[in-house]
């Protein structure tokens, strides 16, 4: 689904699911449930699942397992987009999806309309002891998860192996100065890319769980000396400003690098073919030593619709669609990097390139788990215009902090 989950933005009773048996989910095994388990189970009902496109084909052969390991359950399949689940199931709920993918970063405002299951204790145990912790907390909102973590989606850094050696890659200052590196800090989206370079200097944004409204505080001298560093970029050689050309500019040789994700990865292997270098992000000077660039992360999820009519079977769906082995199918079919931990042991995962940048890139040394906060919506343009008028100039230094200043109490308003 690509970058979708970067900018997408009557509580219920909550269903204890954990006396009860679920044939066919949380682990490897499952796939193996007998009829016998399943109808003991009593998992029963009529299901509706909304997923991409692209993935209808791979998940369709996992629902006929599940349906195969629980008769009494029906599921329908239709192409639905995750990035809209939160438009599309605030719709009109009753005639919603019961089970749908989403990207994480709704969860908050879903939650908080109603909108979502709180998952029972039983399964909130196997998605903490089988998925790795980013993803974890992406489903988790004030203390209660309510989602079902499939796959984790970051930002990485494509190189032209013929031109730049690993060890160039490591860090900005060696990755500009022996090649060049395309990157996008004067147009929109420019904030989603560099924003995190406040984290990566030691900044917070919404606090330590990305939960506290007031709690972000770029406003500092950390936040300052981001900003001098992304205007001094101008002027770096080593940086050329490229959007949308980046896959032509690097096919061409004009650039040798840029920061995508794996959705760019059949396209970067087009454009470069064997010569296609992959690595977590490179370090960053902004003054006092060097800091690990970090970058959002998103968690791909499946979510379950609070009015459903079949909960039971809604979250056994749920469940099984976001196991260990539903994971290396998504993984083998539609490159998915998994959030399960022994899926991220296969050999396929492991020996992917992409994949392994990605699974480097999702511990919290290099990453930062996109905020749910409802406020997010808020947060992309004004941060967008600060990034992009620094690095052309149009923010002089000496307006740095009242520029944070403004930007961090305008941060911390409330959405209406």
């Amino acid at each position: 689904m690509k970058n979708s989950w970067k900018r997408v933005w009557l509580g219920g009773l909550v269903l204890g699911i954990s006396a009860v048996t679920l044939a066919g989910c949380g682990n490897k095994s499952s796939d193996q449930s007998t009829s016998s388990e399943a109808s003991s189970s009593k998992v029963k009902g009529d299901v509706k699942l909304w997923v991409d496109t692209d993935h209808i084909a791979a998940i369709k052969g996992q629902v006929a397992k599940f349906e195969k390991a629980n008769p009494d359950v029906n599921v329908k399949v239709k192409a639905g987009s995750s990035a809209d689940a939160l438009k599309d199931v605030s719709k009109d709920p009753d005639k919603a999806a019961d089970v749908f993918m989403m990207p994480h970063d709704q969860i908050g405002q879903m939650a908080e309309a109603g909108l979502l299951y709180p998952i029972g204790k039983k399964q909130v145990t196997t998605i903490k002891k089988n998925n790795v912790d980013s993803a974890v907390q992406g489903v988790t909102w004030k203390n209660k998860v309510y989602g079902y973590p499939y796959g984790i989606e970051s930002q990485v850094l494509y190189y032209n192996k013929s031109k730049l050696s690993a060890n160039d890659v490591k860090t900005w200052d060696g990755l500009t100065k022996a090649g060049k590196l395309g990157t996008n800090f004067a147009e929109n989206g420019t904030n989603y890319i560099f924003a995190p370079l406040f984290m990566s200097n030691g900044d917070v944004l919404y606090g330590q769980n990305g939960e506290n409204l007031d709690g972000t505080n770029f406003n500092n001298q950390k936040g300052v000396e981001v900003l001098s560093w992304i205007a001094k970029q101008k002027s770096n050689p080593g940086v050329v400003q490229t959007n949308a050309a980046a896959l032509a500019n690097l096919q061409s040789g004009k650039i040798d690098a840029f920061l995508s994700g794996p959705w760019s990865k059949n396209d970067v292997k087009k454009a470069l073919g064997d010569k296609m270098g992959v690595a977590a992000y490179p370090t960053v000077n902004f003054g006092s030593g060097d800091k690990q660039m970090k970058t959002f992360l998103g968690v791909k999820v499946y979510g379950v619709n609070q009015q459903t009519k079949s909960p039971l079977a809604a979250m056994a769906l749920a469940d099984y669609l976001s196991n260990e082995k539903t994971q290396e199918v998504e993984f083998n079919k539609n490159g998915v990097v998994p959030s399960n931990k022994q899926a991220q042991q296969t050999t396929k995962v492991k020996t992917d390139v992409v994949a392994k940048s990605v699974m480097e890139m999702s511990d919290t040394k290099h990453s930062v788990v996109m905020p749910k906060l409802p406020e997010m919506t808020t947060f992309w343009p004004p941060m967008d215009s600060l990034i992009n008028d620094v690095y052309k100039g149009k923010i002089k230094s000496t307006q740095y902090q009242e520029k944070l200043d403004k930007f961090v109490t305008d941060n911390a308003k409330k959405t209406k």
